[in-house]
């Protein structure tokens, strides 16, 4: 990433912040805050988002997940059906996803080496670790913190073996909120909770479906609160659009990483999706993933 969109990265997650944080800020207040004119900031906003920053303040209101469910949202077996989760018509990354054997999810990853770094995201700070075969763990901190989140991470391969080595993980970052590059992926889980994740993949960005239908799409209709476990257990956050999977009634839900983290990016998705449906070019600030393949469980 060059300097101007690491720049323009921190200006567009701050922005963010203080729009979810104070909903009612005016361009002139929003564009002082970020030390810009407000034609500058209004320009740059729309760029990377799509719309412009009141219109996002809009998208950010509870009520535009309940709009999401009633009028945007697509049920798991209609994407798959239709394609979407094959050849990822809609996005331009393609994602490779290894799910690593039962045993040693088992063994909670002993004998495994996990690099790990800390990364700006248009979603605040967050903490990425990696293998020799991917991405296994994607966090954001704006409410935990950087070593909280870490340590959270660390804790679901309590066996495994550490090393801070930003570089080796970096290109997968870079992939992951570009849309530039592969970003690989190398999951440790159940059985279960991969076939939740695998199903999450299916949620075409813009688009939410609710938990009931993730259970039903991972094979156990009946099992909404394994699902709803399985959701908030997803070490891959953004990636494995976990933040598209709403309760029945429109509500957010939770989320491991905090509401405000996924109402922004709930919010950033259904802009850009629109903007899209509207003819805008856009600047690629973020991954649009693409997925092909199935998980190996």
């Amino acid at each position: 990433m060059d300097q101007d969109s690491r720049y323009h990265y921190g200006v567009i997650a701050r922005a963010i912040a203080v729009i979810d944080a104070e909903p009612g800020l005016g361009l002139e207040a929003l564009s002082a805050r970020m030390g810009m004119s407000p034609a500058h900031f209004q320009r740059v906003f729309s760029a990377w988002v799509g719309v412009s920053p009141k219109r996002y303040q809009q998208y950010l209101a509870l009520g535009q997940a309940k709009t999401l469910l009633a009028q945007r949202r697509t049920t798991l077996e209609a994407a798959d059906g239709s394609g979407l989760s094959g050849t990822g018509r809609l996005h331009d990354l393609f994602l490779r996803w290894e799910a690593m054997s039962p045993g040693l999810w088992a063994a909670k990853g002993e004998g495994l080496t996990v690099r790990w770094g800390a990364f700006d995201s248009p979603f605040g700070p967050a903490v990425a670790m990696g293998t020799e075969a991917g991405l296994c763990g994607l966090g954001f901190a704006a409410e935990l913190g950087l070593e909280a989140t870490r340590e959270e991470l660390m804790a679901r391969w309590p066996k495994a073996r550490f090393i801070e080595d930003p570089a080796a993980v970096a290109p997968w970052v870079e992939a992951a909120f570009t849309g530039r590059g592969e970003a690989r992926l190398a999951l440790i889980g159940a059985p279960f909770a991969l076939k939740v994740w695998e199903a999450l993949l299916t949620i075409p960005s813009g688009m939410v479906t609710t938990y009931s239908d993730v259970a039903r799409a991972a094979g156990n209709p009946a099992a909404v609160r394994p699902a709803g476990t399985a959701i908030g257990r997803n070490p891959v956050g953004w990636l494995i659009p976990c933040h598209r999977a709403l309760r029945k009634s429109g509500a957010l839900g939770g989320y491991h990483w905090g509401l405000p983290v996924k109402r922004a990016m709930l919010a950033w998705e259904a802009a850009r999706s629109e903007a899209r449906d509207d003819g805008m070019e856009l600047a690629e600030p973020c991954a649009e993933q693409g997925y092909q393949g199935r998980v190996i469980a």
